[in-house]
């Protein structure tokens, strides 16, 4: 099961108890239950489309889209309209069979059933699509649940796009547990402030990007954030600037960072309590979750060493079903029960580190160069605010490394840069040219683009400026 039979639970116990706010406005256990299955019941499609921006409604047609044993496919509405056109098609010439799905009442269905449809971004235009079980979700929320200390007293605050696989994932946790959950309309560094002062919120759950602006702007604002007991970051591993500002700002939350993937869920983790030193710059994300396995294994399957680089590997009860299109035989391999989305890494100690994507790797003079390193060092360098690195075509090496530099308040020189990076990146991995960023280069959802960058520099935007 999700999280239904859990709904129907609280809205017994705690009816009048808040379930959800979405930019001020509240939804008590028994209303969101009430209206739920009221939606249910007036919808008996099998397979349901939510195509939302955040609001209330979007929290009552989702856990109605999931009753029983339907199927609910949740796309960004920020698509482009023949995009998502093409999505809905796909899905209706899969034939996606629910038994017994129309009319279903507002409790989980078999525990087997699939009951999301992923949608993850792939090398074309159309996203490729996974589906989950209602078991995979149940495990992962209680795993979840374990690693970042979620209970009802708790008060979580998700302030991205409800369409987004982190937030999705943060409302449905939360109506599993008991917790008040907490979104936005959009994302607002002024109205998180607000919503963290007003509601009292205790766990802020967020990619690093966000958690940078508000620290930064909160710090400089005086917006009291003491009370906020768990701050929890997915999509990139924090950098030194983001971690130091962030225990600034918070200083009683633990910081959790984590590895995941959207067809794996959680593979590893770490939090960082209240006052203890801060260890950045590192490739190290933790050790596996509660519940799961990990092995670094090379191309044919075969186990590799500690300190040995390879694909991380998987095996747990939440990982997805497998992809109903779009699977190229790399997206979601599987080793004898071991899975991988391609990610590498490797282990030392029983922790997990996190090298990146095998198709952002840079190869540079016949080197191996991953961007993550290169972002992590840099950060570290003084005068850096934030650090942007890719691969661009040269017809000498191959590849060239670059690297775009939003600067801290005073600026930097490419000599600085060069300096800083003599100590604690090897030679081999360290940028030829560098690039001052206006801006971080960032997708709709917030998350930070290499490819958006490199197009800066290849049209000599504005927002990309060498730095000699």
């Amino acid at each position: 099961m999700p999280f239904l039979n859990r709904l129907q639970r609280w809205a017994d116990d705690r009816p009048d108890d808040t379930a959800v706010v979405v930019a001020g406005q509240r939804l008590t256990w028994a209303a969101l239950r009430d209206a739920a299955e009221a939606a249910a019941a007036d919808n008996t499609a099998e397979v349901a489309v939510l195509a939302q921006h955040n609001s209330t409604q979007f929290a009552i047609d989702f856990a109605a889209a999931v009753a029983g044993e339907r199927q609910c496919a949740v796309l960004d509405p920020t698509w482009p309209r023949p995009m998502r056109e093409e999505i809905v098609a796909r899905l209706g010439a899969a034939a996606l069979a629910v038994p017994g799905g129309g009319g279903a009442p507002l409790a989980d269905g078999d525990p087997a059933s699939s009951f999301l449809i992923g949608l993850t971004s792939g090398t074309t235009s159309v996203p490729k699509a996974f589906t989950r079980s209602r078991q995979s979700w149940q495990e992962s929320f209680e795993a979840s649940m374990e690693f970042f200390g979620l209970s009802q007293a708790d008060k979580t605050l998700a302030p991205g796009p409800l369409a987004a696989s982190l937030n999705l994932y943060a409302l449905a946790e939360c109506l599993y547990a008991g917790s008040e959950f907490h979104t936005l309309e959009s994302f607002d560094v002024g109205d998180v402030h607000a919503a963290i002062t007003h509601d009292a919120i205790t766990r802020l759950v967020l990619v690093p990007t966000m958690l940078r602006l508000l620290s930064e702007r909160g710090l400089t604002g005086c917006v009291d954030a003491s009370g906020v007991r768990t701050i929890i970051c997915a999509g990139s591993k924090l950098d030194a600037r983001t971690l130091e500002a962030a225990r600034r700002w918070a200083p009683n939350a633990t910081i959790f960072e984590y590895y995941g993937a959207s067809e794996l869920s959680f593979v590893s983790g770490t939090g960082l309590a209240a006052g203890e030193p801060l260890d950045a710059g590192g490739t190290g994300i933790g050790r596996p979750f509660p519940g799961v396995d990990v092995r670094i294994l090379d191309d044919t399957g075969a186990l590799l060493p500690d300190g040995t680089a390879g694909n991380i590997s998987v095996r747990s009860g939440m990982v997805s079903n497998g992809y109903l299109w779009g699977d190229d035989g790399q997206a979601l391999r599987c080793f004898d029960g071991w899975f991988t989305v391609g990610d590498q890494g490797y282990l030392e100690d029983g922790e997990l580190h996190i090298l990146g994507r095998r198709a952002d790797m840079i190869i540079t003079a016949g080197k191996n160069v991953y961007p993550h390193e290169v972002e992590l060092a840099l950060a570290c360098v003084p005068g850096v605010a934030s650090a942007v690195a890719a691969g661009m075509a040269d017809d000498v090496r191959g590849q060239r490394v670059v690297a775009g530099i939003v600067p801290s308040h005073g600026g930097v020189t490419a000599t600085q840069l060069k300096t800083g990076l003599e100590e604690i990146l090897a030679k081999d991995k360290r940028p030829l040219q560098y690039f001052a960023l206006a801006e971080l280069p960032l997708t709709d959802r917030g998350k930070v683009s290499r490819r958006i960058m490199l197009d800066w520099i290849t049209a000599r935007d504005s927002r990309a400026r060498r730095l000699v």
